[in-house]
């Protein structure tokens, strides 16, 4: 008793003295020359991506107060187009087919299928009026003249600004009727793929006069309005331009959409570049040598004893948010299998029938999505709550209430928005689909009372975090130094979600997806990254196997390259979603050169496994570091080389929203962000857990079952269908390559039925992981720390 009160006396005696220094001692700058060039990176990136959005705005496609035939009577207004979007959300179609090439697989574009009827119907509207015949009965040479009258015709630009009218001419009309018609049809009687039948049901909303969103007229013609009106976009050319809104997308030659020169260009352009600074950024990168160095010998490996060390109650209540993590992952893995299953048995399951009616592709797609962002978010905010203690020093009070009330609010958030999004899809909550329901945007299906909830969470795990290491930060002398740039990244993490709330369902279908992609890429692929490489960094320096002064070196390196492409690659999105033209030359240019910093992460891989090598094999975090190597790989795999195939515009313009992408979208967000939660959540867990209780072996078998599973679903099947895809939209239009009977050809079928065996041994891993962390919940180790006690001094000190 005696020995720990004089432990204590003297570790307070260090203490003291250590903050006497502090208050003697004056802040310091190091790495100025980097931290001004990021400082100048972004404030440029931003600009940039800013002062485009605002010509996105400018630029955009008008929405007509009035669409009037050459008689005067009104035919389509504003508000049917608006109350078309609002439907089209509200029923959460973005994750069953796609508008604009943006939102899911299964069902068609319904932007491209609505140009077709159209086309069609104004060919028909001639062939009829000139030979008294169906336009597929003429020959060759009349079709020929029909053809180009209704290209001339339909690319005309008559959209009266001073009036916000929008004259349509006879054929155009009829084109018109024949869109509406067609979708009377479908969501009548279903698609005869996937869409339910009597999906839009009129007692679904309120009454003529109490509606929000969706205008008083018929839901169905309102959603056909919507989707004529982005036919019209893609079809029309621009006031005094030669290109459409859409910049010709997407490809169908009947309505004269062919790929724009700018497109052919700036793929050329966008290489050429990507050349040069790959050869330009690893000259500087080993000129100057900006790699993490090892802080260890071959003799001076650090030791652990993981059993000795000190442990706080609020670290041991993080084990809970780790074992949800395991949890929501096997279940968001059940809905991708269920999904996979649906490509090949588009209404059952297995004859099953009730599960398609309780959970068809739509409902399955969102919950898919959003499940991976809570899982792989839950990770970090667990991370960030384990590590917080050991940056300060001490457990602050109530601590680990805040960690329990934040639980909590994870698990209503979770369990309510699965819940509101099931009801809004079906119609029961009326004018309460945007609060509580599906908001109808891919990735952001969460209605707004939830995403309110999911900021003020976050906002708690930061003053969880503030907390744990304001200690850490007084004592850091450089405001940009290591756990600084550590907290960065996590104000970082809400800050950016706050962009979701810039979206609501009147806005401007093109301005709401500019915003939208704020979110998916700035906030998941972008600020997702910046916080996972300051962690491994964090880590790593941590662990005493790399040197602090080189790693701060390194991660300021890697954010500038990383956010200085990033930030304006997510032009790639614009391309073709009614922004302007100049997004092709910025997002082609500045995506390839994404590409270089996921590049130099596999170099760092390599570093990695030199560590574990050296480590031995009583190196206790081995399983982290196969999943750290892991992510490493998927981000030059995943993320750079198939991410770069589909971004370049001439691949784009054919591919865009096919299979090729969801290819890219597994390998960025389950291998990189997938693979990086779960190396954080292990190396969490193996300082939690007790030591004889760890079990290495069953973790390898789930880490090669994994990659192995992940990668078998894209090499043998989502990389072979979207090349088929891609050649059947080149051969016979976009449309072509989006309709279900494509789906339905015998290889694409066989293709999609043999990534069951990949997808049975990726759920095998997720099983063998869901199975280790409840395990690992009964043999949790006791807080050896109580709230206020400092922690021992070389768990803090700095390098």
């Amino acid at each position: 008793m005696k020995a720990y009160k004089r432990k204590d006396v003297n570790v307070m005696g260090v203490r003291k003295l250590e903050e006497w220094q502090q208050k003697e001692a004056k802040p310091t700058t190091k790495n100025g020359l980097l931290k001004s060039i990021l400082i100048v990176t972004l404030l440029a990136s931003f600009t940039v991506l800013i002062v485009g959005g605002f010509w996105i705005f400018e630029n955009m496609a008008p929405r007509p107060m009035e669409a009037t035939s050459s008689d005067g009577e009104v035919v389509m207004t504003q508000d049917s187009i608006i109350g078309g979007q609002a439907v089209f959300q509200k029923y959460g179609l973005m994750d069953y087919g796609t508008v604009l090439g943006h939102g899911s697989y299964m069902g068609p574009d319904y932007t491209a299928e609505a140009l077709k009827v159209y086309t069609v119907g104004m060919q028909d509207f001639y062939a009829m009026k000139e030979h008294d015949q169906a336009y597929a009965d003429l020959n060759q040479e009349q079709q020929t003249v029909i053809k180009e009258k209704v290209i001339t015709e339909m690319r005309v630009n008559r959209f009266n600004e001073e009036t916000s009218e929008l004259p349509l001419t006879d054929a155009q009309v009829f084109g018109l009727e024949r869109v509406e018609a067609y979708y009377e049809d479908v969501f009548k009687n279903g698609d005869g793929w996937g869409l339910k039948a009597g999906l839009i049901q009129e007692s679904h909303v309120p009454g003529e006069g109490e509606r929000l969103y969706v205008a008083d007229s018929d839901q169905i013609t309102q959603i056909s309005h919507f989707f004529f009106w982005t036919a019209w976009l893609s079809s029309t050319e621009r006031p005094d331009d030669d290109i459409t809104y859409t910049n010709n997308w997407p490809y169908f030659e009947d309505a004269g959409n062919t790929m724009a020169f700018s497109a052919v260009w700036w793929s050329g352009a966008s290489v050429t570049v990507l050349i040069l600074f790959v050869g330009l950024i690893l000259f500087v990168f080993y000129r100057y040598h900006l790699g993490m160095q090892e802080a260890y010998t071959k003799d001076n490996y650090p030791t652990f004893n993981l059993a000795k060390q000190s442990l706080t109650s609020s670290q041991v209540k993080s084990a809970k948010y780790f074992l949800v993590v395991a949890l929501l992952f096997l279940v968001q893995v059940m809905f991708g299998a269920l999904m996979a299953h649906y490509y090949v048995e588009p209404d059952s399951f297995f004859g099953m029938d009730w599960i398609f009616e309780l959970l068809p592709f739509g409902i399955a797609k969102g919950y898919h999505l959003q499940l991976a962002i809570f899982w792989i978010a839950t990770a970090w905010l667990g991370m960030g709550i384990f590590v917080a203690p050991i940056v300060g020093g001490h457990e602050p009070k109530r601590q680990g209430l805040l960690v329990d009330i934040l639980f909590w609010a994870l698990v209503v958030l979770v369990g309510g928005s699965m819940i509101g999004q099931w009801l809004g899809v079906n119609g029961y909550l009326g004018n309460l689909w945007f609060l509580l329901g599906h908001q109808g945007w891919e990735y952001l299906e969460l209605g707004r009372i939830w995403q309110v909830i999911l900021v003020v969470g976050m906002l708690i795990w930061l003053f969880i975090v503030y907390r744990g290491i304001r200690n850490g930060l007084k004592k850091e002398r450089d405001k940009g130094g290591l756990v600084h740039l550590l907290f960065y990244a996590s104000i970082a993490v809400p800050a950016f979600y706050i962009f979701a709330f810039f979206i609501n369902p009147g806005a401007n279908f093109t301005m709401s997806d500019y915003w939208r992609w704020w979110i998916i890429h700035l906030w998941v692929e972008g600020i997702f990254e910046v916080f996972a490489v300051v962690v491994i960094g964090f880590l790593l320096v941590r662990m005493k196997l790399v040197t602090k002064s080189s790693t701060v070196k390194a991660l300021y390196f890697q954010l500038i390259i990383l956010l200085g492409s990033g930030v304006i690659g997510i032009g790639h999105h614009y391309y073709y979603n009614g922004s302007a033209e100049a997004w092709i030359a910025l997002g082609s240019v500045f995506s390839a050169l994404e590409v270089i910093p996921l590049t130099l992460l596999v170099l760092e891989a390599y570093d990695q496994y030199k560590m574990m090598r050296d480590g031995g094999v009583d190196f206790p975090y081995k399983a982290t570091f196969w999943f750290l190597i892991s992510t490493a790989i998927w981000n030059l795999v995943g993320a750079g080389v198939l991410g770069f195939l589909i971004n370049l515009p001439a691949v784009s313009y054919f591919e865009h929203g096919q299979f090729l992408t969801p290819a890219h979208g597994h390998g960025a967000m389950m291998g990189v962000y997938g693979m990086f939660a779960i190396a954080v959540l292990l190396y969490s867990l193996r300082n939690i857990v007790r030591p004889d209780k760890w079990n290495d072996k069953w973790l390898k078998i789930s880490c090669w079952t994994l990659n192995i599973g992940l990668a078998g679903m894209i090499l043998i099947s989502l990389l072979p269908v979207g090349f088929l895809q891609l050649k059947e939209a080149f051969e016979s239009g976009y449309w072509a390559s989006r309709d279900s009977s494509f789906l339905q050809q015998d290889i694409i079928q066989e293709l999609l039925t043999i990534r069951a065996i990949p997808d049975v041994i990726f759920i095998i891993g997720v099983v063998i992981l869901a199975v280790f962390a409840v395990r690992s919940m009964f043999h949790l180790r006791p807080a050896t720390h109580k709230e206020g006690e400092p922690l021992p001094i070389d768990e803090v000190e700095e390098d």
